[in-house]
């Protein structure tokens, strides 16, 4: 089978090799992978800035989608034939998050989906979706998940505003997730022609953070001066300041990425005063994620791919994340091209 590994740390450096097929130990199954998708982790564990203690090499990437090809003794939960994606962390499958559970991620803690064969315990595995091709799949584990958690934990209702942060893949699920539940949804982009785009999926209101740095004050007039109800806050250090201004009193900030860095000291008075919820979200359980695949099927959501590349490609993929051009996700199909 073909499989991508890290060798050492760098884009440039990620590896196409050729391994033997595994096969299913007793309670595992073995899913053939489609197609996978890349997160923003993804990248920062390649270049290294995730964990620079990760031990080399690793196969990258926690989201992938395939069909079982063969089962090991005692599996029940799954056939040979079923479509399948791996949960995100293999060891999270109910409850609250734990030091035990938190273990066992895809593409760090173990070994991720970037290969052409993978077993897995049957328990790390949830159904897919009917409607949904691989491709479409394959962007479910990390981002959807995470954004249907950050939605689910605070409560999120029909008439709410939230406010997402860039088009990427979570920020781009939140969006319909929002919708879906009859919230109005306010955005912020470095790009006008995404968030004419986004406008497409039901954003509401969108704002060019470059024009309008102060995009916080934007967001309290949009609301009437109250403040949004939600913030799905991918930004990390360099956001959150604004996060908290922008939140009505009593409001969450589902606290989620970590794309920028900031000097400015956390305003905790703030956080005290308007009784903040900051709410970290670390993608979510298995549960969450068959709970939203339920969804899925209910309200038929079609998630958004910017590009599809073939499996030799994939550090192209790595490249264009980085770049930060693309709009939702990106994704790779594991087939060799012909």
């Amino acid at each position: 089978m073909k499989l991508w590994k890290i060798p050492s740390f760098g884009i440039a450096n990620l590896t196409l090799l050729d391994e033997p097929e595994p096969e299913p130990g007793p309670g595992q199954v073995l899913v053939r992978v489609h197609a996978v998708s890349l997160n923003y982790r993804d990248l920062m564990m390649v270049k290294g800035f995730y964990n620079p203690r990760l031990a080399l090499p690793r196969i990258p990437l926690s989201d992938g989608a395939g069909e079982v090809v063969a089962i090991g003794a005692g599996v029940t939960r799954f056939a040979p034939g079923d479509r399948v994606a791996a949960i995100f962390m293999q060891n999270w499958l109910d409850g609250a998050p734990s030091a035990a559970r938190s273990k066992g991620a895809l593409g760090g803690d173990i070994d991720g989906m970037m290969r052409q064969y993978v077993a897995l315990p049957e328990q790390g595995l949830v159904a897919l979706p009917d409607y949904l091709s691989y491709e479409q799949a394959a962007t479910l584990p990390c981002a959807a998940v995470t954004a249907w958690n950050a939605l689910l934990a605070a409560g999120t209702k029909s008439g709410d505003t939230v406010l997402i942060q860039g088009t990427g893949g979570v920020s781009i699920f939140a969006l319909q997730f929002a919708k879906a539940l009859g919230a109005r949804v306010l955005g912020t982009s470095s790009s006008d022609e995404k968030l004419a785009r986004a406008k497409t999926l039901g954003l509401d209101e969108g704002v060019n953070y470059r024009a309008e740095p102060d995009w916080a004050s934007w967001a309290v007039e949009q609301t009437g001066g109250e403040g949004v109800d939600v913030v799905v806050e991918v930004g990390g250090a360099g956001t959150f300041s604004q996060s908290l201004k922008a939140v009505r009193i009593g409001g969450t900030v589902a606290q989620i990425g970590v794309l920028s860095q900031s000097n400015e000291p956390v305003a905790v008075p703030l956080i005290l005063r308007k009784q903040i919820h900051v709410h970290g979200i670390y993608v979510g359980s298995r549960v969450h994620f068959e709970a939203m695949n339920r969804a899925l099927a209910q309200t038929r959501l079609m998630p958004v791919i910017d590009k599809v590349y073939p499996l030799e490609q994939a550090q192209a993929a790595f490249a264009a994340m980085e770049s930060g051009s693309h709009f939702g996700k990106l994704v790779v199909r594991m087939e060799v091209s012909a």
